[in-house]
């Protein structure tokens, strides 16, 4: 992060100025790993308060922190200025909202630095196109990318903040569960190069319908720079008034996959006339290499360079992460789940198992935040899974009992399935339905915890 005195970053999130000339060299918004010099926003959260930790963060080397104005009144901080032991004198800056004034000094970060920010939404495939994209460009430039999934109103102010004053380009993933989020997170980001990967139904609890997740992940067109393009499935028809590239399979589109051919773990597809050879499985993973390659043509890139580079993309943790666990062929993709995505890796799975001729078991957890649609989506699930003949369905949870009862009864063929309660009691049975040789797909959402069942595979069956 470029340096910021004390008083810029005050003046920049509407505080106090305080007559010091001390800079900032870092942002954190974790006591425990709180460095010298770092400036610690006292993040406010429904079920903590991270000015109960400023203390913390000024005995590991902060030099100052930005705390809620109601989470401070009468502390003994706020009227003294001063940590409770014989340290040096420390800098409070109040705010009425500790994460809007994050969003404020990463807006203002990133007009002051000359990086360019490519920033990705979508219902599926942000994390994986944003890491194609990353691996590709910075072969090329200096980049910086989200860590993991930093994609909400925290995330992407920690993710622009942490760029170094060098970095060329900044990869961003923008994510949302409730309308207005990616207008906000956008505005922060103010993206030359924007993506929207897909729209599907997805946290319908907080949008209600498929027709606000395509405009709430439309918006990102919001905050992009006037010689900004929008880099969109080719599936989303939108009118804004900045350049527009398509990517998908169709003549139309200004990124087209071509050849495709589905082999196991793999892909193969042409792009303009060249073979692209994606470690990846899928039909979803063509597309987002379509977009990655999109983005990176935008920048410069030549097809050929990215066909070379593209082959030596590495795993992408519980992301259809192939994993061989002693004669077991698993896939994991249990770090989320929505419908779209869900169909996704069944493709993957029934296409594995046919080619490798063996059984395919799904261990499948609960899609979460599908709100009054969660019954039908389920059981539309089942018939996803009937129509790919998996041989065997290990449910897991209340609402995938709904999805096993649906695949039974669209199965016409011997479809075994068993329902459990939770991961735990899957786990504690699984050596009595897994065999050698199986294709096992392990997918839900993260409150089914399902990487549990992979650490129980690797146990049995290494």
């Amino acid at each position: 992060m470029k340096k910021f005195s004390i008083k810029e970053l005050a003046k920049i999130i509407a505080a106090k100025e305080p007559n010091i000339q001390q800079s900032v060299t870092g942002i954190s918004i974790d006591s425990r790993t709180t460095k010298a010099g770092d400036c610690f926003f006292a993040i406010k959260g429904a079920h903590f308060d991270g000015s109960d930790y400023v203390n913390d963060a000024f005995a590991k080397g902060a030099v100052c922190a930005v705390v809620n104005m109601d989470s401070c009144l009468g502390s003994t901080l706020l009227t003294t200025g001063r940590r409770n032991d014989n340290t040096k004198h420390t800098i409070i800056l109040t705010v009425d909202d500790t994460t809007k004034a994050l969003g404020l000094l990463a807006k203002e970060y990133r007009k002051i630095c000359g990086f360019k920010v490519v920033a990705i939404t979508g219902s599926v495939g942000k994390t994986t196109t944003r890491q194609i994209a990353y691996h590709i460009l910075s072969k090329h430039f200096k980049c910086c990318q989200s860590p993991k999934n930093f994609n909400n109103e925290i995330g992407l102010p920690l993710t622009l903040l942490a760029a170094k004053p060098n970095d060329e380009i900044i990869i961003a993933e923008l994510g949302s569960n409730n309308p207005g989020e990616i207008d906000y997170l956008t505005k922060i980001a103010q993206p030359n190069i924007a993506v929207v990967t897909n729209v599907y139904a997805a946290h319908l609890t907080g949008f209600g319908n498929l027709q606000t997740i395509k405009k709430e992940k439309s918006s990102i067109a919001n905050g992009l720079q006037k010689d900004g393009v929008l880099i969109i499935n080719a599936n989303i028809k939108t009118n804004i008034a900045n350049r527009i590239v398509t990517f998908g399979k169709s003549d139309k589109c200004d990124v087209k996959a071509e050849n495709i051919c589905l082999d196991g773990l793999q892909s193969r597809f042409t792009i303009d006339g060249v073979q692209i050879k994606l470690p990846l499985a899928g039909i979803g993973n063509i597309e987002n290499t379509l977009a990655a390659f999109a983005v990176c043509r935008e920048l410069g890139i030549k097809i050929n360079d990215f066909a070379k580079e593209i082959k030596t993309l590495p795993v992408i943790s519980m992301r259809a992460e192939p994993m061989q666990i002693g004669k077991l062929t698993v896939i994991n993709d249990c770090y989320n789940a929505n419908p779209a995505s869900m169909k996704n890796a069944i493709e993957i799975l029934s296409e594995l198992g046919s080619k490798k001729k063996r059984r395919t078991v799904f261990i499948c957890g609960e899609m979460a935040e599908l709100g009054g649609q969660t019954n039908f989506l389920h059981s539309e699930l089942g018939k996803a899974i009937a129509e790919a003949k998996i041989r065997l369905l290990l449910a897991v949870g209340k609402s995938a009992e709904i999805t096993a009862d649906s695949a039974k009864k669209n199965a016409e063929y011997d479809l075994q399935t068993k329902c459990f309660e939770d991961t735990i009691l899957v786990c504690s049975e699984l050596e009595n339905f897994i065999k050698d040789d199986d294709v096992v797909l392990v997918k839900g959402s993260r409150t089914a915890k399902l990487e549990i069942v992979i650490e129980k595979l690797k146990e049995i069956f290494s």
